[in-house]
């Protein structure tokens, strides 16, 4: 019988620059197969992704999105994934979703942002105080060593406060943001991981050469930037299969006409193997959209298992 390979058993066998190069390998292989089913209302979700990637194998991925469960006590987020070989389709692992999902996302953003963003940034800004918000910070100071200051604003003061608290990061200085407009502008990385369904970000906060990276939204009425930013910005996704018409943040834009699907310049299938130029200058604005697909899960689940031996 497959064990069921936890957060708690691997996580801290596993590191972000693991993490990274097994998301930044797995776009040197054949484009994925990738199909997504969302099942229940806004607040009670069941989300299941899956993806097939030649070489690799398959996975599904199905979890529940439980609006209420955090005045519960209850995570937000609960399920798992199977990963099957890629010769026999034997079942290799049923791994824990919130292992899966902590490094694929926080992973995503970061190899984003290192493809994208100026390589001397000091100054992070983290919009959310969740447990995505947490893992940034860990993956961006891992990955880009130049950081110097990271703020975290969140809608509830205390919330920022209490994660800043219980963070600790040697040579940098982490701290709560107070004004976000201010705090955005002064920022050379934006990474934003909230569960906002109207815009948080404005486009005339972001000052030039800033890279944005939005996370949080991952359903069609979500968006975390407003059109202002999204037309400012030279826009990138981690896939255009599982963005463009699924997920607010560009939806909204583009059938509203403020962007077409010709303004979104590259995917990561793009930028990791170069057929397609990330930042052209130091005052350019990057914006990109981590959409969090299932041929991600399946990068990542690969190299849990690799991990686990």
């Amino acid at each position: 019988m497959t064990d069921l390979l936890t957060y708690d058993a691997l996580a801290p066998k596993l590191d972000w620059p693991g993490a990274v190069e097994a998301l930044r390998s797995g776009h040197h292989l054949p484009r994925a197969e990738i199909g997504d089913l969302f099942l229940g209302p806004a607040d009670a979700t069941l989300l299941t992704r899956a993806a097939r990637i030649e070489g690799l194998g398959c996975g599904v991925k199905s979890v529940t999105v439980m609006g209420g469960n955090a005045v519960r006590g209850l995570p937000t987020v609960q399920g798992a994934m199977m990963l099957m070989g890629p010769e026999t389709g034997e079942l290799r692992a049923v791994i824990e979703s919130r292992l899966v999902t902590e490094f694929k996302t926080a992973a995503d953003s970061v190899l984003g942002a290192s493809l994208l963003a100026r390589p001397d940034s000091r100054r992070l800004l983290i919009v959310g105080a969740g447990v995505v918000a947490r893992s940034l910070v860990s993956a961006y100071t891992a990955i880009f060593p130049e950081l110097e200051h990271v703020e975290i604003w969140a809608r509830r003061d205390e919330q920022a406060k209490a994660l800043v608290d219980d963070l600790s990061v040697p040579g940098v200085e982490l701290s709560v943001a107070g004004e976000l407009a201010e705090a955005a502008g002064r920022a050379d990385i934006v990474a934003a991981a909230t569960m906002a369904r109207e815009p948080v970000l404005r486009g005339d906060w972001i000052a030039p050469g800033t890279h944005v990276d939005l996370i949080g939204a991952f359903k069609s009425d979500m968006r975390e930037a407003d059109d202002a930013l999204i037309a400012k910005g030279t826009l990138f996704v981690d896939s255009r299969d599982t963005t463009l018409g699924h997920i607010g943040e560009l939806k909204i834009p583009l059938e509203a006409g403020v962007i077409s699907e010709a303004d979104v310049r590259g995917d990561l299938y793009d930028l990791v193997p170069g057929t397609s130029q990330g930042r052209r200058g130091d005052d350019e604005i990057t914006v990109y959209k981590n959409g969090g697909g299932a041929h991600l899960d399946l990068m990542i689940a690969d190299w849990i298992a690799r991990s686990a031996g």
